[in-house]
């Protein structure tokens, strides 16, 4: 039974009220996420989430959960200062009996919880522009709640997570070893990253000559992670906060455009099917602008289909150096699909390359709407 096994952990958080039951969540690919019920004395109910942190992933959950902790905190304040409901505009933290946000058990296993948020709901893709428009005006209010947050102060959780410079020396390492002994069959596709190193570190030296701010991200910038209210349709906060250390604007806006405006699923094997859908980009980039404008510098306002480029072009190459390498790090579902998903990205990029001069243009109209 599932009881069974989180029993010894949930007397150690300040859950209030009497446990009535539990149900496992399976839609996570990270953490291992259980869904609790606690009735209270007037007969209402509470609900909780209660994570094992896979430490797999994050080799330091400590470091996780102080950046978590703290930038919930700062989000609350805001939530506070503009007389809203924090219970439904941020994710709050329950501390466990200790005073601490994180419980390690006897088998060095780790847990947080959370309060849950009701009646909402995470879509996998948007069902109309208005989902993807309001998930672009949560990632902006994000950014524009942390916009005075000393990003420095936090852990980098995932040390070079977006430093795309890096990644290409990473690649070229694996193209060099050839664990897998597939690079002969690869020529085309190595040619294409060489040809697009130089625009893949433009992000990193940029904040490195301080041309743009180093600022908080979230760093896995996909629609399922806004929690959108049932009734009104609004979104109510960002969740899944693991990946939360400093970085730039540009790549959470990026990766956001590159999962949620592409026409197919990141590993279509019919590249005919993948474009850039620049109503969807419309609608998130409008949600998004709506929120930052005051808060992100010109330079970075202007840079923003440039990040759309560079994630692309990242996760595409990561499939690729993946795929050589005997595909040790993402999982597989054939001996191919590593190479699918890269060409998958190949192509979406090409096309957003051809349309960058549009992107370009309504951001600009967006930005004086």
């Amino acid at each position: 039974m599932v009881y069974n096994d989180i029993k010894h952990v949930l007397k150690q958080f300040r859950f209030e009220g009497r446990f009535t039951g539990v149900e496992e969540l399976m839609s996570g690919n990270i953490n291992n996420t259980f869904h609790l019920y606690y009735a209270q004395p007037d007969g209402s109910r509470k609900e909780y989430i209660l994570q094992q942190i896979n430490t797999y992933a994050f080799k330091k959950p400590e470091e996780v959960m102080s950046n978590m902790s703290r930038v919930t905190a700062h989000i609350e304040k805001a939530v506070l200062a503009a007389g809203e409901n924090p219970d439904r505009r941020v994710l709050r933290l329950v501390s466990t009996k200790g005073g601490t946000w994180m419980f390690k058990d006897n088998e060095n296993r780790c847990w947080r919880a959370y309060n849950f948020i009701d009646r909402a709901r995470a879509y996998d893709r948007p069902e109309k522009l208005e989902h993807f428009q309001e998930c672009g005006r949560a990632f902006g209010e994000f950014q524009k709640m942390l916009f005075d947050f000393p990003a420095e102060e936090l852990y980098e959780t995932i040390p070079n997570f977006h430093n795309t410079r890096k990644r290409f020396y990473d690649f070229v390492a694996a193209v060099a070893e050839d664990k897998g002994g597939r690079v002969r069959f690869l020529e085309e596709e190595i040619d294409f990253f060489f040809d697009r190193r130089k625009m893949m570190s433009q992000v990193v030296g940029m904040i490195e000559r301080d041309e743009i701010p180093l600022r908080v991200t979230h760093n896995d910038t996909k629609m399922n992670n806004v929690m959108i209210d049932e009734d009104s349709g609004k979104a109510l906060c960002v969740i899944d906060l693991d990946t939360v250390m400093p970085g730039s604007v540009l790549y959470d806006y990026g990766d956001a455009v590159r999962f949620g405006a592409s026409t197919a699923a990141e590993d279509e094997p019919d590249t005919s099917k993948i474009a850039l859908d620049m109503d969807l980009f419309r609608a998130f980039t409008r949600g998004f602008i709506s929120e930052v404008k005051g808060s992100l510098t010109e330079n970075e306002m202007k840079m923003l289909p440039l990040g759309v480029k560079i994630m692309t072009c990242e996760l595409a190459m990561r499939f690729l150096t993946d795929y050589i390498d005997g595909d040790l790090y993402f999982k597989v579902r054939s001996p191919e699909h590593n190479l699918i998903r890269a060409h998958a990205q190949m192509k979406l990029l090409e096309d957003v390359e051809a349309k960058y001069d549009q992107m370009c243009a309504v951001i600009e109209e967006l930005i004086v709407e």
